[in-house]
């Protein structure tokens, strides 16, 4: 990776209302709900500025209440939200912000999320207007990610405007994949975000693209058919070097794998390509309170790790502890003191702190 010790990093996406059932109940025997807010990019912008980067958030609320009090919950936990656009109801005319219900599963019962974010101020605001290179600006660091295309084409040009400013501005990118079957097709996430791997410095994950057997044929199959979900290093690394083959510009891959005991008790270890190696992260087994953000924390912890040059199986393994933790903490975001409480839990010490 490139050397750049003081980083700005920033981050797009669509900033959630999140309404959770209290105890683990069940959304049709509950009374009440409790009110968050979330987001995958939002959860990493928080997550690393909870770490000490310089981090910051561009997104489109509705400049109501309900926009404002989720712009402020970032901003009182050190994200920079000066980009973030306040929309009227003639900018976005159903004004509203998008929002998620969350049912979280115990034991056998498995988590259950419905989306409700259709026509959100995010998704109707026309970005065409927008200074993207201006938005660039003074940053290092850019993180997309597969959700934010999924809202619709107004999303998808924004997504390829600010991964082409990016490569202007000699920007590091990362992107994560991080499909989601309620918003789009597999085959739509496919096919968009194969267009985007020729901007990725960092990539998380090994989907949602196509890495044709032979390129350009798609008949020939797919280098990931028949991947075990937890792979060998060996089998993993043969994927990752196919990647780096056709897609040259990549210079670090980053996926974890989980073993879910039951929807309270998972198991978490990861892979990274690094300087043409492949990296096993320690495997990490842990109790679940609130999943969600899990694998957004697992993004943040990487980035950082890279940003600080740490060593290859201390950047995964880092990674990975700050997913642990994560799964710890009620909320989207992975509220973390310091970088000390990931290394604890990269040391696997539970001893209570005095």
């Amino acid at each position: 990776m490139e050397n750049k010790w003081n980083h700005r990093f920033i981050t797009l996406g669509e900033l959630l209302l999140r309404l959770s059932t209290p105890n683990y109940g069940k959304i049709r025997a509950v009374s009440s709900l409790e009110m968050n807010y979330g987001g995958s990019e939002a959860n990493i912008a928080l997550c690393l500025a909870n770490l000490g980067i310089d981090s910051s958030y561009f997104t489109v609320v509705p400049d109501n209440s309900l926009g404002r009090s989720a712009v402020s919950g970032l901003k009182g936990r050190d994200v920079d939200c000066s980009h973030v656009i306040y929309s009227t109801p003639e900018q976005t005319p159903s004004h509203r912000l998008g929002i998620y219900y969350l049912e979280a599963g115990y034991g056998i019962r498995p988590s259950q999320v419905i989306y409700d974010r259709k026509h959100s101020a995010f998704s109707e605001y026309d970005f065409t207007g927008t200074d993207i290179l201006g938005l660039m600006e003074g940053y290092t660091w850019l993180h997309l990610g597969g959700i934010t295309p999924a809202l619709g084409e107004n999303a998808r040009e924004l997504t390829m405007a600010c991964l082409k400013a990016a490569k202007k501005k000699n920007m590091v990118v990362s992107f994560d994949g991080n499909f989601r079957s309620s918003l789009w097709s597999w085959e739509e996430a496919r096919d968009f975000c194969t267009r985007c791997l020729p901007y990725v410095d960092v990539l998380f994950g090994i989907e949602p693209y196509h890495l044709w057997k032979e390129p350009g044929n798609p008949e020939s199959g797919d280098v990931k058919d028949n991947l075990l979900p937890w792979p060998d290093r060996e089998q993993q690394d043969k994927v990752f070097r196919e990647f780096v083959k056709q897609y040259p510009n990549i210079r670090c891959i980053a996926r974890h794998v989980r073993q879910a005991e039951s929807s309270s008790r998972n198991s978490l270890a990861a892979f990274l390509w690094l300087d043409g190696k492949t990296w096993e992260s320690n495997t990490v087994t842990f109790d679940i309170l609130d999943r969600v953000g899990g694998g957004d924390a697992f993004v943040a912890g990487t980035i950082y790790a890279l940003m600080k040059k740490y060593s290859p199986k201390e950047i995964i393994d880092f990674g990975v502890a700050c997913s642990a933790l994560k799964h710890t903490i009620h909320g989207d975001g992975a509220i973390i003191e310091n970088v000390q409480q990931v290394r604890q839990v990269m040391r696997q010490d539970m001893d209570i702190k005095r």
